[in-house]
């Protein structure tokens, strides 16, 4: 399938997890791809893997989506490299636990910091761009817990519940120049970020962490959680032209995770 040819695309947080499944599947699908990341050593790993997978279709770049000029070079970089751009996915995003009573304000401002500023800084310097390609594209990376939450995650719920009214803001301000906006909203998947928690929950050995990540997939209807690459075909087709008229929605794609309540009749 190559439906993304000629297309061009940028992904924040592109180096691992569902960013970057969201930059394999792109590729695979003919698109050239700009990505970021926030550690040089890491970027240049994945630079050396994408040259030898799409030659110069893939742009890697180290660059902090908090930071205005890293974010608005990127996206220069982007347009000066491929001649324009049709997509941008914020995928850049990072976890944060504690309630409102124990979170210190230092990690509620880096958490708004990556999570909400880090997407409005793209969408604010690509919005040009896509309004140029005449049929732009803006997929953000949110999370079911912008609608329900487990306990101490203040400020990680309260910045997705903001990407996803800022996203639907974004699709009405720019209907008229032909951009679509929308979120999905994952349930546990399988990320280093999802890792990390495992082992910080559980006793920190491997098994500790697989059993930690089993218990957590077994709370989804489905039983298990998410592949990135099953999240990644969500955010291609919403920015695909498969997905024309849907635009300020925000998709859940969680294994069934929000058809449920916590208490169940007996079996």
């Amino acid at each position: 399938m190559a439906e993304f040819d000629g297309k061009v695309a940028l992904v924040s947080g592109g180096m691992s997890g569902i960013g970057r499944a969201t930059v394999d599947l792109l590729l695979d699908r003919g698109a050239s791809v700009a990505l970021c990341g926030i550690d040089p050593r890491e970027t240049e790993r994945v630079a050396a893997e994408l040259a030898g997978k799409a030659g110069t279709r893939a742009l890697a770049r180290t660059a902090d989506v908090t930071q205005e000029s890293e974010v608005a070079d990127l996206i220069a970089a982007t347009v000066e490299r491929f001649g324009r751009l049709d997509a941008v996915v914020m995928a850049a995003g990072v976890q944060t636990y504690g309630t409102a009573a124990d979170t210190a304000a230092a990690d509620w401002e880096r958490t708004f910091a990556v999570n909400v500023t880090g997407a409005f800084l793209v969408v604010k310097h690509a919005l040009p761009h896509l309004r140029a390609s005449g049929r732009g594209a803006i997929v953000a990376v949110s999370s079911v817990q912008a609608f329900v939450c487990q306990s101490a995650v203040a400020a990680y719920s309260a910045t997705k519940g903001a990407i996803n009214a800022f996203i639907r803001t974004v699709a009405l301000d720019e209907a008229r120049h032909g951009v679509r906006a929308n979120t999905v909203c994952p349930g546990s998947v399988d990320t280093p970020m999802l890792r990390a928690s495992a082992r910080r929950f559980s006793d920190g050995s491997p098994q500790g962490e697989q059993a930690m990540i089993t218990q957590w997939g077994s709370a989804h209807p489905l039983g298990r959680i998410a592949r990135p690459s099953e999240v990644a075909e969500v955010i291609a087709f919403l920015a695909s032209e498969r997905a024309s008229f849907v635009t300020g929605t925000s998709l859940p794609v969680d294994g069934g995770l929000l058809c449920t309540v916590g208490v169940a009749l007996p079996d």
